[in-house]
């Protein structure tokens, strides 16, 4: 498989401090074409930057998720525009979004800080990735109101959630999920969403597909993904991989 773009990755991750350099020089030779990494925090937004200008066929997005809502500088909203200005292979606003999976979240503070990013989204005319878990209600409240262009990644709504995100016009992503046993809901909602708005994505270093579940995953992985999104679809796995790399450079404008 060629022309891969894994539009969902972490390698600021801890993860691979042991192998990064060697990994990220290797994988264009294993038929990836673009890799999106997805910042956590501030630390995470600088690394990216760092990594989207080392590399020609790494691009960055900056931002804070939602489960830094505890721990972010004041000045969280200066600090992500500047890198942003000073960094053209910067494309997207991300990841924000909300997360109500672990007990003692703070709902209004999450909230405030995606909201914030969608403003800055806005002001700066950039895509965002939205990162959603147990808070769909609040998430698709929010995604009305300011129907920002984008993508939810690592998806795990509904198939009536799908086509809700479909109707703001926005992308969705799907992770190594989708080859996993337990994956009927995925599969549901994968199978509502038109081929011209799917995007692939690892999620690295989690969410390895069938057969490397449960170990580290990378961009490598991305062809399991692709083949069990093809076979939903009805399209050969190259002409999915294809299709996920157009929309993706669609979308971040690259």
């Amino acid at each position: 498989m060629n022309g891969i773009f894994d539009t969902h990755a972490h390698y600021a991750d801890d993860a691979f401090n042991d192998d990064r350099k060697e990994l990220l020089e290797k994988l264009p030779s294993q038929g990836i074409e673009l890799v999106m990494l997805a910042s956590s925090g501030i630390d995470d937004t600088r690394m990216n930057s760092e990594l989207a200008a080392q590399y020609g066929y790494i691009y960055a997005a900056a931002g804070i998720h939602p489960e830094s809502a505890d721990d972010f500088p004041e000045n969280y909203l200066d600090i992500v525009r500047d890198t942003i200005k000073n960094n053209p292979k910067i494309k997207a606003v991300g990841e924000i979004g909300l997360d109500y999976h672990y007990d003692g979240y703070d709902r209004d503070r999450q909230i405030m800080l995606f909201t914030q990013q969608l403003e800055l989204a806005q002001e700066l005319d950039m895509p965002v990735i939205v990162h959603s878990r147990d808070a769909w209600e609040d998430t698709m409240e929010i995604l009305k109101k300011y129907r920002p262009r984008g993508v939810v990644h690592c998806f795990s709504g509904s198939a009536e959630i799908a086509s809700e995100i479909l109707k703001l016009g926005m992308y969705i992503g799907f992770t190594g999920v989708l080859t996993f046993k337990n994956a009927k809901k995925a599969i549901r909602a994968l199978e509502v969403i038109p081929a011209d708005k799917l995007l692939l994505e690892t999620d690295c270093p989690y969410m390895a597909p069938v057969p490397f579940r449960g170990k580290r995953c990378d961009s490598s992985m991305i062809p399991f993904t692709a083949e069990k999104m093809a076979e939903i679809k009805g399209v050969s796995t190259q002409e999915m991989i294809d299709i996920a790399c157009a929309n993706g450079k669609k979308l971040f404008d690259i």
